[in-house]
């Protein structure tokens, strides 16, 4: 009996696990996994790679890891990017793993907004990883035979597909991105789950508090970034993320809120989820970002909340005559810091 809730409560985890995605505080620290407009949004070739561990006090703690590379080919007024993330999750195993590629074009709508739609064409696979799973009375998963539902777990593999569009000028920015448009088949349990759209609408801005946003200029730059984000994927997920970071070159600090404020609770109180600190060090070429998710949902503190930290390297192999500058110039997306040529 015992034997049989443990399998009972497995498949209810593989079925809650196909219902969303992982997801990252630091989203604008993630720009591809955000949204695809965003391949190609800088002048330099960019790396990225992100860890996130959430719940570290519960068995076996949920983390997810993405890395990412994209570059803008001035000669194409394009973007390209590839990108990997696995996610881990729960004591049974639970992985699900993803590339892809990804495209944008730039459009100038004026000589201060750029026009960015992008794509994403990916492959993924999921599963567990049955050599984890244990029963209350002591038998093990060997290979062979377990238990009739659980020796239907198996692992699956699938195309997605997925778009995006941004609008953005030195100061602003503004997009959605419409990710798993094709409702891939994600079950292993050789039956037919799909795997729901997601879209993200999101915005952000940089307003400064002193100077300008040439670090030449003012090397001590205040300025604050403030961003928005609502995410829905199927019926039943919805989240919002609004927040700000406050920076003095090459320090930032930051509180977020993430939760659904317009769902109300049994007891008529906004359906809560976290509080999120940020800290941040912005030098030339390079990025760290850490946060952490203060749980105020019904999980409270005995989660552990989650930690995450983002790495983003900008890197240039060649340099372009002013000539060639002059005539593939692009208006770069606003930046969380303001190192010298950023705009140039």
């Amino acid at each position: 009996m015992k034997g049989f809730l443990q399998c009972a409560c497995l498949l209810l985890l593989v079925a809650v696990a196909q219902a969303q995605d992982p997801q990252f505080s630091q989203y604008y620290q993630a720009p591809l996994y955000l949204n695809p407009g965003f391949t190609g949004i800088t002048p330099q070739q960019r790396l990225v790679a992100n860890h996130r561990l959430q719940w570290p006090n519960l068995p076996q703690a949920f983390a997810t890891y993405s890395i990412s590379y994209d570059l803008f080919v001035d000669e194409l007024r394009s973007g390209f990017g590839l990108m990997a993330m696995t996610d881990k999750m729960g004591s049974a195993g639970w992985r699900t793993t993803t590339v892809g590629l990804l495209y944008s074009y730039k459009v100038k709508l004026s000589d201060k907004i750029v026009f960015s739609p992008g794509l994403y064409f990916g492959y993924g696979t999921n599963g567990i990883d049955r050599t984890k799973i244990s029963l209350g009375d002591g038998l093990e998963y060997d290979g062979i035979s377990l238990d009739p539902e659980v020796a239907k777990l198996g692992r699956q593999s699938y195309f997605d597909f997925g778009s995006g569009f941004l609008v953005y000028s030195r100061t602003f920015w503004i997009g959605a991105s419409f990710l798993h448009m094709n409702k891939p088949n994600i079950s292993v349990l050789n039956e037919v789950s799909r795997l729901p759209m997601k879209t993200s609408i999101h915005a952000g801005a940089r307003v400064p508090l002193s100077g300008n946003f040439r670090a030449r200029a003012n090397p001590r730059a205040s300025y604050l970034t403030p961003s928005i984000i609502y995410r829905m994927q199927g019926k039943n997920f919805s989240q919002m993320d609004i927040g700000v970071n406050y920076h003095i070159d090459p320090v930032s600090v930051g509180l977020w809120y993430r939760g659904k404020p317009f769902e109300k609770t049994v007891i008529n109180t906004a359906s809560q989820d976290a509080l999120v600190l940020t800290l941040g060090l912005y030098f030339k070429s390079l990025s760290i970002g850490y946060s952490y998710d203060f749980t105020i949902s019904e999980l409270q503190t005995s989660s552990g909340g989650a930690h995450e930290i983002s790495i983003v390297y900008e890197f240039v192999t060649k340099s372009r005559s002013k000539s060639d500058r002059r005539k593939y110039k692009l208006i770069p997306c606003p930046t969380f810091n303001s190192k010298e040529g950023f705009w140039n």
